[in-house]
């Protein structure tokens, strides 16, 4: 009985351990080969027409690869329409940072030195996208009267933007595109403007409105003074009476009143016209 018994028990641990051994269940691979990599590209917000990727393509929104979030690299790369590039300032958002990307504009290693702002405790950028889609993006330096665009190209990516750049550069910078016409006494510079087919740019009065200004467009040769008129800035004309000191320009320190309509017989206006 006890051999039976023993028996039994032998015969039921060896089932035990059959069972407790995995089987060879035979298996097709499917994995076999290299996995896909897909690149991918940053973007800048979308526009209401374009978009620009950090590969340096400006397109559609609607041509954007789902996928990578890519442009299509059948375009234009690094492509600066309607851009100057004296004064690296663009008229489109995303055409400044496809043009600022271009490594012989922009190089990285000196852009991710650049303080993203002026306190000493602000941050650097981390590539040279991320510096050209902020520096494209407006700033104080690209309005007047802080609610008006200084010039239509205020889009701009230079990297001495923010330093101590001379006022006259910045200046000459901001009248990229824009005709600065001398107008004829008694000439308004809606007028000036309007004989010419353009218009006149109200809000870039305030650009002209200074004698180094004024000192490079006319002679000045009576030198160069406040004044209040609506007419400013402006030269008074030779043939003036010599109490209104002919000869002489004027400027306003009162800015608020500098307007495309104003003129006076006897002086001749500097007028910025587009």
């Amino acid at each position: 009985m006890g051999r039976l018994r023993s028996k039994v028990e032998i015969l039921t641990l060896l089932v035990l351990v059959i069972l407790a051994v995995p089987s060879k269940v035979p298996a097709i691979r499917t994995d076999i080969g290299f996995s896909r990599i897909i690149m991918s590209c940053n973007t800048t917000v979308p526009g209401r027409y374009l978009i620009s990727d950090s590969n340096g393509y400006v397109c559609s929104a609607l041509s954007l690869d789902s996928s990578s979030s890519c442009c299509p690299t059948g375009g234009e790369r690094f492509a600066c329409q309607g851009c100057n590039l004296a004064s690296k300032c663009c008229n489109s958002y995303e055409y400044c940072v496809s043009c600022c990307l271009d490594p012989s504009r922009t190089r990285e290693d000196l852009a991710t030195k650049i303080k993203i702002a002026k306190p000493i405790t602000a941050g650097t950028y981390a590539s040279a996208f991320d510096y050209c889609v902020g520096r494209c993006r407006h700033n104080s330096a690209s309005v007047v009267h802080e609610n008006a665009y200084a010039s239509n190209f205020h889009h701009c990516f230079s990297m001495h933007q923010n330093s101590s750049e001379p006022k006259e550069s910045k200046t000459e910078a901001r009248l990229t595109g824009i005709d600065v016409l001398v107008g004829r006494p008694g000439e308004s510079c809606e007028s000036v403007c309007r004989s010419r087919g353009q218009s006149c740019l109200s809000n870039m009065l305030s650009l002209l409105n200074r004698c180094d200004i004024l000192q490079k467009y006319m002679r000045c040769k009576n030198g160069c003074y406040v004044s209040m008129g609506a007419d400013q800035p402006a030269e008074v004309a030779e043939d003036a009476p010599s109490h209104l000191n002919p000869g002489a320009c004027l400027y306003t320190q009162m800015e608020e009143r500098l307007f495309c309509e104003g003129s006076h017989q006897h002086t001749r206006r500097l007028c910025p016209c587009a």
